[in-house]
């Protein structure tokens, strides 16, 4: 009798975080706290805990800061749902077919449903920006811009990412209940980021014209490749006369 073999698991390495540049959200809060009462604080310690990293996401993916933020704390209740707390989820994002990192048994829409369980919440930051950016049901959003929130909330319910019919409208309430468009404002070119390493383990082709060509491997995305580089996948998809995510393995995409 031959014994099945088991699967073989890549643990996940979570990079630790870098500190990132204040984008005013401290005065942000203040002055909410002037203008508003019966704001939640656990919503205003998290606006101002996690809106640097919602502005990132936006810069790096073009998904607006507002929705991030929104989804995080009607998610996660503000980063005191057992999901946050216990396993830095805040998006309660599923463990999927793909996932090969450490995880948690939670009752969702099912009972003991598998959720990714991280190190670091910006990780759950990070694979909420793959999860809209990889899905092409998600495509149609990235036409809106990234001060088009309601345009972008009621999306996300016609793409299937949740099943409550009121979703768009809890969203943008929140949005305008802590006036977090308000962050969708801010332009990459007035922040200057934290260098990050930006060695990569497959060496790309570099050619006589300073052209900088990479293989695509196996098990690479589209966004994969363009974290590796530092760049967008919009560039990646210009340079490369892309009209969707699809790549091949063997296909020699234009990094720079």
């Amino acid at each position: 009798m031959v014994k099945p073999t088991k699967k073989k698991v890549v643990k996940v390495v979570e990079k630790e975080p870098i500190k990132l540049p204040s984008v005013d959200q401290k005065r942000h809060v203040e002055e909410l706290k002037d203008k508003k009462e019966n704001l939640n604080k656990y919503t205003l310690e998290y606006i101002e805990k996690f809106a640097p990293i919602a502005v990132k996401k936006m810069h790096t993916h073009k998904i607006p800061a507002s929705i991030t933020l929104a989804q995080g704390v009607l998610e996660s209740g503000s980063g005191r749902s057992e999901l946050a707390l216990k396993s830095n989820n805040h998006f309660g994002i599923k463990c999927h077919t793909n996932w090969s990192g450490e995880s948690v048994i939670h009752d969702d829409d099912a009972k003991g449903e598998c959720f990714r369980k991280y190190e670091y919440s910006e990780t759950s930051y990070e694979d909420h920006s793959a999860f809209l950016t990889q899905r092409k049901r998600y495509e149609f959003l990235f036409s809106y811009g990234v001060k088009e929130y309601k345009k972008w909330a009621r999306g996300l319910k016609d793409a299937g990412y949740a099943t409550d019919p009121k979703y768009p409208e809890k969203l943008i309430k929140i949005i305008e209940d802590y006036q977090l468009h308000e962050f969708d404002k801010i332009k990459e070119k007035d922040f200057k980021y934290p260098k990050i390493d930006k060695k990569i383990d497959k060496n790309p082709e570099e050619i006589k014209d300073k052209t900088v060509l990479y293989e695509v491997q196996k098990g690479d995305t589209l966004y994969s490749i363009s974290k590796r580089f530092m760049i967008s996948i919009e560039d990646l998809k210009n340079r490369n006369g892309l009209k969707d995510y699809t790549i091949s393995i063997g296909q020699k995409l234009i990094i720079k």
